[in-house]
């Protein structure tokens, strides 16, 4: 029964191989471990013996791991790996034992799997420590993957919270931005109610100026606020013009604009009726009975400018919105000036007309009537424009066509007496009246000035130009002055004409004014203290050092440079120069006729005369004529001919085919053709004067010796003559034994033999009347240098032809030019003498001395 009671063997298991064991020797020598690693292993084993794991990761928790874990091996790790031989006695008294048999073993069967257990205890035995290790890897691989588990469960839940907040901060920038947006759209709404509010205002102000313009009573222009709202009705204005696309600007606008013309209505009504009773008051005041004159002044000045104190802010409003809306307020500008002219002139027309009358303009002598009618009109006008500036800075047109009605009851008797009148001197000494009234008037030129073109044109007579003022400075006197001074310009400009005409152009000379050069010699001698010149009145451009002696001159020249030395300061330039042109050309076609008068008075002497005479008065025109400047002329010459005087180096200065180079030359004058106005005749008729005076004197002193070496040389053959074909040449030649013959030795001997003292005393004659017609010595010294230089050459040729006459035999007493020079320039000294030669002195054999001593000293 026991043995029915066994399980059967399991032949599988008693036919089954054993397995194979491997032993801790074998494990090791197939792998190998280094020290590195062995020291690492130990290092786990001495950690894991250490340190328990925390109760959270026990092996024992099947809840704490998802792997099953291993057998827990019975027993401490410290026993011996190895299990020992089974104690019998000890099983039998612990039974217990898992090794142990439950029962007996009967049977091999039951043998068979004890030893089966015991082998493969031994065999767990064994591999003991290789599992503790192993567990205890496996313990910790469980454990990291419980770690890992539990990082990636917070990572997990910290990237849910990382996503929270993005969301969170989404929202925020999401709500942020609404606030921002909200905030723009409320700064938006209040921008645009405040420009609202501001536009409004400019249509609110309507209500407002309405409401003060209904107020009663005249007075409302003198309340503070008027002006205030007038102002903000003017930018009203400005502005609604500017935005005419706002809604009912059109309406609103010209609403405005009938405020303001209600308001500037007020100021003119209120300044009309403030003038209107002050000049009833004034008058009233004026027609009493001994008024003396400062009362009148006080009357007719004082209380205006009393009153101007509160009316001038009123009327500076008006006149600012006039300038700023002319289509609208410059008709109500325009009645305050037409009712402020009409309250002074009917208060001023009487008391002007009494001044006038008792100028008495019938019976005045005309320069008196000028200076005191005009000198009361210029202080009366100054009077009026001053007060006019204390009400208006405007209506200047209107102020100076006012100023000149008051000046017409002047004029009126002041035009017929200067058209009507004769004098010449009169009628200048009325411009002279009328151009200092001008120039008296120009103030002095302010040195804080910022618009300097003003008060340049304030320092301008230019009666032609127009004036141009920004606002009222000062009181013009010239525009007033204008139409007398111009027709006293224009009655001077037909006199002068008339004067030109009459005692220029067809003037017939006397014979006292013939009287040359007698009138310069008696010019010469002392002038007694009993004589009494007459005081003429010159312009300070015609008061030159030379014409100290007018005298002298020619009558038609005295009264040219009268004629202009009156207009030149009171005409225009062009008209000035234009008579200046006339009165010239007419006093040069006197002085040609009177030159040639002059000369066939006592030819040949008379001709000298009548060219000096011609020489004398050009030099004076153009003189005259380099003043006036009357066309522009260039002075840049790069020379310096501060010691030549100016007529006659302007003379000399320019190119002419009749004076030649060396006169030219010697005065360092260049050579010009640009001029082309009336200077340029008087030029040419001064240098052909200079070239006839030079040819004249020359003529007067070596004439007739050049005249008989011409002959000779005409008549006769030379000694050097070349000759024909025939063995004569084309000239007969001289017989020198006629000794009778003209153009003999004897007769060039005793040619030779006057030179001493016929050639000094020539030269000197012609050189004592050249300085008495010309009293400048740099201008007689260069002509007297080339009537030298022209004698010389005279004398030289004569020498020339009788050098070649008969066989050289007088070529020893023949003069050099040296010697010919020397009696020259002798006779050209002002202190030179006559002396009467002696009888027995042959200049002849002088010259053949001094010329042999010559050739001994040059051998």
């Amino acid at each position: 029964m026991a043995s029915g009671g066994k399980r059967p063997p399991n032949l599988s298991t008693l036919n089954a191989p054993p397995k194979p064991a491997i032993s801790v020797e074998e494990w090791e020598a197939a792998a190998p471990i280094g020290d590195i690693e062995a020291k690492s292993v130990n290092l786990v084993q001495a950690a894991s013996e250490r340190a328990a794991l925390h109760p959270k990761f026990s092996v024992e928790d099947p809840g704490s791991s998802s792997r099953p874990s291993t057998p827990t091996i019975r027993g401490k790790l410290g026993q011996s790996s190895r299990p020992s031989t089974p104690n019998l006695s000890a099983h039998r008294h612990t039974a217990s034992h898992a090794l142990h048999p439950k029962q007996p073993i009967q049977t091999p069967q039951q043998f068979y799997d004890w030893f089966s257990l015991i082998d493969r205890s031994v065999t767990h035995s064994q591999e003991a420590h290789i599992r503790a290790h192993l567990e205890s890897v496996s313990d910790h691989l469980d454990t990291c993957d419980r770690l890992v588990q539990r990082i990636d469960e917070i990572e997990t839940e910290v990237e849910d919270m990382l996503q929270g907040w993005r969301s969170v901060e989404e929202s925020g920038k999401s709500l942020k931005d609404a606030c921002e947006q909200l905030l723009q759209e409320r700064d938006r709404l209040l921008d645009m109610t405040i420009a609202i509010d501001e536009r409004l205002e400019y249509f609110q102000e309507l209500e407002h100026a309405t409401r003060m313009l209904n107020h009663p009573g005249e007075s409302l222009v003198l309340q503070t606020d008027f002006l205030y709202m007038v102002e903000r009705v003017d930018i009203c204005i400005d502005y609604l013009k500017a935005h005419r696309h706002f809604k009912e600007s059109e309406i609103y606008l010209l609403r405005f604009q009938q405020c303001m013309t209600r308001a500037m209505t007020l100021i003119k009504m209120y300044f009309v009726g403030s003038l209107r009773a002050l000049t009833a008051d004034v008058s009233k005041r004026l027609s009493e009975k001994d008024v003396s004159t400062t009362a009148q002044m006080h009357l007719l000045y004082t209380r205006f400018r009393t009153v101007s104190g509160p009316l001038a802010p009123l009327l500076a409003e008006l006149e600012r919105r006039a300038q700023a809306h002319p289509d609208e307020l410059s008709a109500l500008l325009s009645e305050c000036h037409t009712a402020y002219f009409s309250a002074r002139k009917s208060l001023l027309v009487g008391r002007l007309m009494e001044e006038i009358k008792g100028l008495d303009p019938a019976r005045t002598e005309l320069v008196e009537l000028t200076r005191a009618g005009c000198s009361y009109l210029k202080q009366l006008c100054t009077d009026e424009f001053n007060l006019f500036r204390a009400f208006f800075n405007s209506g200047e047109d209107q102020l100076y066509q006012y100023l000149e009605n008051l000046c017409d009851y002047l004029y009126d008797d002041l035009r017929p007496r200067i058209l009507h009148e004769s004098r010449l001197t009169a009628l200048c000494e009325v411009c002279t009246v009328l151009q200092a009234l001008m120039v008296l008037d120009v103030p002095s030129v302010p040195e804080s000035s910022s618009d300097d073109e003003a008060e340049l044109e304030e320092l301008t007579l230019d009666l032609d130009q127009p004036r141009r003022h920004k606002g009222l400075r000062t009181l013009h006197i010239s525009h007033l002055l204008q139409m007398v001074l111009q027709d006293a310009q224009t009655r001077l400009f037909f006199k002068a004409q008339s004067v030109i005409q009459s005692e220029i152009r067809y003037y017939v000379p006397k014979p006292e004014d013939m009287a040359y050069p007698d009138k310069l010699v008696a010019a010469r001698k002392p002038v007694s203290g009993t004589e009494i010149r007459e005081k003429q009145s010159v312009s300070r451009i015609f008061q030159v050092k030379s014409w100290d002696k007018q005298e002298t001159w020619y009558p038609t020249l005295q009264k040219t440079v009268w004629v202009l030395s009156q207009l030149h300061e009171f005409v225009k330039p062009a008209i000035f120069d234009e008579l200046a042109q006339e009165a010239i050309k007419y006093c040069i076609q006197t002085l040609v006729s009177a030159a040639e008068t002059i000369k066939s008075k006592q030819p040949p002497s008379s001709i000298y005369d009548g060219h000096l005479f011609l020489l004398r008065h050009l030099l004076i025109l153009k003189e005259m004529t380099q003043n006036l400047d009357l066309v522009h002329r260039n002075v840049d010459r790069g020379i310096d001919l501060s010691g030549v005087p100016e007529s006659l180096a302007s003379v000399l200065g320019k190119t002419t085919s009749l004076l030649p180079n060396a006169l030219l030359t010697s005065l360092g004058m260049p050579r010009d053709e640009d001029t082309t106005d009336v200077r340029h005749g008087i030029d040419q008729l001064l240098k052909q004067a200079c070239e006839d005076v030079i040819t004249s004197a020359a003529e007067g002193v070596s004439g007739s010796t050049r005249t008989w070496a011409e002959r000779v040389r005409l008549i006769y053959a030379l000694d050097t003559d070349p000759v024909g074909p025939d063995g004569e040449p084309a000239l007969p030649r001289m017989d020198y034994n006629q000794e009778s013959n003209w153009a003999g030795a004897s007769s060039a001997i005793a040619i030779i033999d006057s030179f001493p003292w016929s050639l000094e005393r020539d030269t000197h004659e012609h050189a004592t009347r050249l300085r008495l017609y010309i009293e400048d010595e740099r201008t007689v010294e260069v002509l007297l240098k080339h009537i030298q230089e022209r004698i010389v050459d005279d004398l030289m040729y004569f020498r020339s032809i009788i050098w070649d006459l008969y066989n050289g035999v007088i070529r020893q007493n023949i003069p050099t030019e040296e010697m010919f020079r020397e009696m020259v320039v002798n006779g050209c000294r002002e202190d030179w003498v006559y002396v009467s030669p002696p009888m027995s002195y042959k200049f002849a054999e002088v010259v053949a001395s001094r010329n042999a001593s010559s050739s001994t000293s040059r051998a």
